[in-house]
């Protein structure tokens, strides 16, 4: 894998979370220990994780801190202005990763440009590492002849036990390009499923722990988002346990290509 970046393994995802939700999700992450944020711009909470972030008290330092450019931004000159706009409403002066969230549509803006544009913004000290979100294996290919392999921190991407994605699984490994997980739950479909349900309590574990843990073991970071105390204490202790090989067996034999998130006009051509 990719060494020249180290992203942690775990942390609070913020997606759909809104307003006095979404601070107190925060700030009871970063209670319980989370160090790694994750948000984006078009998520419109911005505001409200810097806020939570700056009445916690923790040191920017101990946080790592992710957002992600919005497809309207994508352009070389609307970029940087735009993630220094997230940086005022994140009340710090970097962040420590910055993703392109989705591939320009219809390839209206030149991937070159984008990339290009986010690594003038790490040059600038405003991102500390640069990296993709929804890139399939061709576009992950772009990236790579642009910037090479070695620039992009990770591939943010659905990954859960419905939706395994092996071959994009094995063309970022051969090309020592990390993943992160996102939607590791399925919205929480897993977590009813008898499989699941069977690992999780012959281990007196909750079907979140299991799931989270099959993509940790994989080699994935994970972002799970929870707006209660119990589960956001359960959740943290996924990257403690450990699945055995024939657990992972039976978790991979659940992969169905169920793809819960693919926005019309926005999805690119998936692998």
């Amino acid at each position: 894998m990719n060494t020249t970046h180290t992203i942690p393994p775990f942390g609070l995802g913020t997606f759909r979370l809104k307003g006095q939700v979404v601070i107190d999700s925060v700030r009871q992450a970063l209670e319980l220990g989370y160090r790694l944020i994750d948000t984006a711009q078009i998520y419109g909470n911005e505001a409200e994780v810097g806020q939570a972030i700056a009445e916690s008290g923790v040191p920017r330092s101990e946080l790592f801190i992710t957002t992600k450019i919005w497809t309207d931004n994508l352009s070389t000159d609307k970029l940087v202005p735009s993630l220094q706009e997230s940086l005022r409403k994140l009340r710090t002066d970097h962040v420590n990763l910055t993703l392109i969230h989705w591939p320009s549509p219809g390839g209206a803006v030149a991937l070159a440009d984008s990339l290009h544009a986010l690594q003038a913004a790490q040059a600038q000290g405003l991102t500390r590492q640069i990296g993709v979100s929804n890139f399939t294996i061709p576009l992950l290919q772009q990236a790579i002849d642009v910037v090479g392999a070695k620039a992009i921190a990770t591939n943010q991407v659905e990954l859960h036990p419905y939706l395994q994605s092996p071959q994009l699984v094995a063309f970022a490994r051969a090309q020592g390009l990390h993943l992160t997980s996102y939607m590791t739950l399925a919205y929480g479909k897993v977590l009813s499923d008898p499989a699941i349900a069977a690992i999780a309590q012959a281990h007196g574990w909750t079907p979140s722990q299991v799931a989270l843990t099959w993509a940790l073991q994989r080699g994935f970071a994970v972002i799970p988002s929870s707006t209660k105390r119990e589960n956001l204490q359960s959740n943290l202790l996924a990257p403690a346990l450990r699945l055995s090989d024939e657990e992972m067996v039976r978790i991979a034999t659940l992969d169905r290509n169920d793809r819960l998130v693919n926005p019309e006009g926005l999805a690119p051509v998936w692998d």
